[in-house]
């Protein structure tokens, strides 16, 4: 299993865990994007593969999927992205964040290769349940990269239990039921029993997305979970390539884990 993860998680601090779309707005500032998203503060990288079909984001990040393949993004473009991270950030982990299908279409091995090749740590996959992840998950495995599945609200004690057999290292929880996107309050009492619940089952890490875009989000779900996902909230910011504000976004973000600490 990748070791840079392995590492990240044994770290103990609160991990501050940052999406982008790779050719949102345009290659070049998403790349810049990336780049400031560590710059400030984040522990781990989700890089955004485009699809066409991005069941599980909400508008500001399916609008980021549209443009990055008008864009034309494709697989090459985001292998080529993720090398180039690497190359700039040799030991922040990576992990691309696409939907099965754009696997299934380039080839199962051919796909995973050549993001092992450019320095990927792992896949994540929201469309893939658990019960039809054993092909991916095998075929990680022998290149040492992680599947980190996700949770949900409605998660049953069963169903955590089998995504905790699945996942490598960590479990993507999310906050609500429905899809990615800011929100003004998240259901905190509600997540600390859905959490409580998964601990309870599980001793593999858990960090939390769906909804968090705020310093206050960021410090009260750092107090019941391992680390935040922030997604739509920098994605909305790289595409107004006002690249100053995602920088405060990051570091305001970072210190309200720090006060969870």
């Amino acid at each position: 299993m990748s070791e840079r993860l392995k590492k990240l998680l044994s770290s103990g601090r609160k991990l501050l865990v940052s999406y982008m779309m790779v050719g949102y707005p345009d290659p070049e500032t998403s790349l810049r994007a990336f780049e400031v998203l560590v710059e400030n503060g984040s522990d781990l990288l989700e890089v955004g593969y485009p699809f066409s079909d991005p069941v599980a984001d909400g508008p500001t990040i399916q609008q980021a999927h549209e443009v990055a393949l008008k864009n034309g993004v494709r697989f090459k473009t985001v292998v080529d992205a993720v090398a180039r991270l690497r190359e700039r950030f040799p030991d922040t982990p990576l992990l691309v964040m696409t939907y099965y299908n754009p696997v299934f279409k380039v080839g199962l091995e051919r796909f995973v290769d050549a993001f092992a090749e450019a320095g990927a740590d792992g896949f994540i996959v929201p469309d893939l349940p658990p019960e039809e992840s054993s092909e991916l998950k095998g075929v990680l495995s022998e290149r040492n990269l992680a599947l980190v599945m996700l949770a949900a609200p409605t998660s049953t004690p069963g169903r955590l239990r089998r995504i905790c057999r699945t996942t490598d290292l960590m479990t993507y929880f999310v906050s609500v039921t429905g899809i990615t996107g800011e929100r003004d309050r998240l259901p905190l009492e509600n997540l600390r029993k859905k959490l409580e619940l998964y601990r309870s089952l599980c001793d593999k890490k858990v960090v939390v997305g769906f909804g968090v875009s705020k310093p206050e989000h960021a410090e009260q779900v750092g107090q019941l979970a391992d680390g935040v996902v922030v997604g739509s909230h920098f994605v909305k910011l790289a595409g107004k390539r006002d690249l100053k504000a995602l920088a405060e976004a990051v570091a305001a973000l970072k210190e309200g884990l720090l006060r969870a600490s």
